[in-house]
């Protein structure tokens, strides 16, 4: 089934963001000031626009959302070097690869101010730094959007199999992340004062790719979040792309975490993307002393689809994120 995507924006009107127009058949850079550091630094957003002289959807390619997740920055920016988006056949394409550069510049996954601009929208011009840069997005660059790929890793060491998540009642999101193909698809509501809620708030589909973890380049989440993009473009008529879809993917409308029943040190013997078994064995925590060890069953039928990476747990901390009711699709 075809996705069909229609454009609020007339196509044959100028696109203007930050004082910057761009008319059918013209692409270019843009930086929009987003703030200073304390040393009188500009931080500047950086997007990248895109535009086929031939009517068709916007479509926003965002990462760096949370500063400290870097495989969806290195996505863009290789969707970027590879010059691709310069064949666009039609619609227009808006490609911002860090939203955070505050988080960036600090490996940190919020602005300096602590707080996270993914739990910030819309935002606010006269709010704090994170409802600031959320209120950027939203005001200058979201009124022109038709469709938005959002591109996230796990966080605090906690690496995520390559997965889309969509929420429930979203048919146009879910059928987009089918279109996209990662190996699995979450069923997932939408969190309050975030993009995707804003999207959402806004009549924008907008699908999230959560793969690796935060500080950390994963080749393979930035290789089938390539491929993911290619493919959604190519389904949208906007390139020529011959990227397959993947030979498995699993649908999960639930899942839950399974917490540390014990603090020490945590061994995984099963990691994301294995299937598992009710009252199989995942993993050890050991205290330090060599006195103790606990191990980890899991408690229901499912599939890995996050787990923990950290080498030393509290009771109680994540270990293992589990999809339940898988649906090969």
């Amino acid at each position: 089934m075809k996705l069909n995507i229609e454009s609020k924006h007339k196509h044959t009107n100028p696109i203007l963001i930050d004082k910057s127009s761009f008319s059918p058949g013209e692409s270019g850079t843009i930086s929009i000031n987003v703030g200073r550091l304390p040393s009188d630094t500009r931080i500047n957003l950086i997007a990248h626009i895109y535009r086929s002289k031939f009517p068709g959807p916007v479509v926003l390619l965002l990462g760096g959302v949370h500063g400290d997740e870097i495989n969806g920055v290195e996505i863009i920016r290789r969707i970027l070097d590879q010059d691709t988006l310069q064949s666009i056949q039609r619609g227009t394409i808006i490609a911002i690869p860090l939203l955070n550069v505050f988080g960036f510049i600090n490996f940190s996954r919020d602005v300096p101010d602590g707080k996270d601009v993914n739990r910030s929208f819309p935002g606010s011009m006269s709010g704090s730094l994170a409802s600031r840069v959320a209120r950027t997005l939203t005001k200058k660059i979201l009124p022109y959007v038709d469709l938005a790929l959002d591109f996230h890793t796990g966080g605090a060491s906690r690496y995520n199999y390559p997965q889309i998540r969509y929420h429930k009642g979203d048919h146009v999101g879910k059928q987009l992340a089918e279109v996209f193909s990662p190996p699995f698809i979450l069923q997932k509501p939408l969190i309050p004062k975030s993009f995707r809620k804003t999207c959402s708030n806004l009549g924008i589909p907008a699908v999230v790719y959560e793969a690796g973890e935060s500080v950390r380049l994963c080749g393979v989440s930035i290789e089938k979040g390539i491929h993911g993009i290619l493919r959604v473009l190519d389904h949208l008529d906007m390139i020529d792309s011959d990227v397959p879809k993947e030979e498995s993917i699993v649908r999960f409308t639930k899942s839950s975490w399974l917490r540390a029943p014990y603090s020490g040190m945590f061994i995984w013997s099963k990691q994301s993307g294995a299937k598992v078994n009710k009252g199989e064995q995942l993993g050890v925590i050991k205290d330090p002393f060599g006195t103790k060890t606990v191990k980890v069953f899991a408690k229901s039928d499912g599939y890995i689809v996050g787990h923990n990476n950290a080498s030393v747990v509290n009771q109680g901390d994540a270990l293992f994120h589990i999809g339940l009711e898988g649906k090969e699709i």
